[in-house]
């Protein structure tokens, strides 16, 4: 139910909405929106671009209001052509609504409520204080714009992160981040696992049972190509890689042959490929690390990079291991050292229960209660 762009101006105001930074593909931080969506249906979902086709189908059944730049299908097939756009079109965007979650990963708190404003962010804007990470591989062009547009940018994420009435994150480590960016104490909610273990699989074609998955996006700080290089190192394993992102053709090009590149499945397929698998290699510079958490609810350990998020999602002994660097030997090691010990499904499964729904559903809405107690 995609409803025509908009600043948002002389709308009826509502009890509640949400806003994310754009709807155009399927991450942990859609994931959360949908969740939060779902546990409140009538709530309109704020966001600057919206494609239906790219992201979760669940995002059909509610209300999305989008910004003027919506009506640039090249923006919408490439949201990262609009980041020069986005953050005067979140300035010009106004909420109406009583309370207003914004999800954020840079943009979205931004956005202005006409009642209170709770920030739930999955990380301060990568591009403006992890730049070498988010950039690596992109081109001297991109690198260039980024560092003009920083000063600007950086002016107006710190006045966005102070507009802000309450602040929300989703790791110990995104909450020192933020402490150390804005100077903002925020409270650690950890978002849920989406993936229902219980419900009906889907077998992926041509793929046999045993092979080590790895979920991720296809981005330079996610470190894909560094796991593809330890599976050259790996010929008796097979790795099985879920996901889209600019670098899908490279990594094609370039994965050995014990690599097989799936690009996005349905959840049906991720369960079947989660339930079949040895375990999981997660080997991003993550702000939370959901992966691992979805895994560990199949009953599958996770060896994952000793950083960020995964330090909250991986319990070292009991639901994987760790290796310390993005190195293609150690990775390797990692993976050969998952694969050979003995794991405690039902520990796993337990582990996983920590982050379910239910539980953060109820503590967002305790937030949401105090902040309306507020107005």
């Amino acid at each position: 139910m995609n409803r025509p762009p908009g600043d948002g101006g002389g709308q009826r105001r509502v009890p509640l909405a949400f806003v994310h930074d754009y709807l155009t593909q399927r991450g942990g931080a859609e994931r959360v929106v949908l969740t939060l969506a779902e546990a409140h249906p009538g709530a309109p979902i704020f966001t600057s671009l919206f494609d239906p086709s790219s992201t979760f189908e669940g995002f059909a059944d509610h209300v999305v209001r989008t910004t003027a730049l919506d009506r640039s299908g090249a923006l919408r097939a490439h949201h990262r052509l609009a980041l020069p756009l986005l953050a005067p079109a979140f300035s010009r965007l106004v909420v109406p609504a009583d309370v207003a979650v914004c999800s954020s990963s840079g943009w979205a708190h931004g956005a202005r409520v006409e009642g209170r404003k709770v920030v739930y962010c999955h990380t301060p804007a990568r591009w403006l204080y992890q730049r070498d990470r988010y950039l690596r591989g992109r081109g001297r062009a991109a690198a260039a714009l980024v560092g003009c547009l920083s000063p600007a940018l950086r002016r107006w994420d710190q006045a966005a992160a102070r507009s802000a009435h309450r602040y929300l994150v989703n790791s110990r480590e995104v909450r020192r981040r933020v402490a150390d960016l804005y100077g903002i104490d925020a409270e650690v909610v950890p978002p849920p696992v989406a993936v229902d273990p219980e419900s009906e699989a889907e077998p992926v074609e041509g793929v046999a049972p045993g092979f080590v998955l790895c979920v991720s996006r296809l981005l330079p700080y996610k470190n894909i190509d560094v796991v593809c290089a330890a599976f050259a190192r790996l010929p008796g394993h097979r790795l099985v890689v879920v996901g889209t992102g600019p670098l899908s053709a490279e990594l094609a090009a370039s994965a050995p042959s014990n690599v097989v590149l799936l690009g996005e499945v349905s959840d049906a397929a991720l369960r079947w490929l989660y339930r079949e698998s040895s375990g999981l290699v997660a080997p991003a510079y993550e702000d939370f690390g959901l992966t691992p958490v979805e895994a560990a609810a199949f009953g599958r350990p996770t060896a994952a990079l000793r950083f960020g998020g995964y330090l909250d999602t991986v319990v070292e002994g009991t639901t994987g291991l760790f290796f310390d660097e993005p190195a293609p030997e150690q990775v390797a090691a990692a993976v050969e050292a998952m694969t050979r010990a003995s794991w405690e499904a039902g520990e796993l499964r337990a582990h996983a229960r920590r982050f379910s729904v239910e539980r953060f559903v109820a503590r967002v809405d305790a937030v949401l209660a105090e902040e309306r107690a507020r107005l």
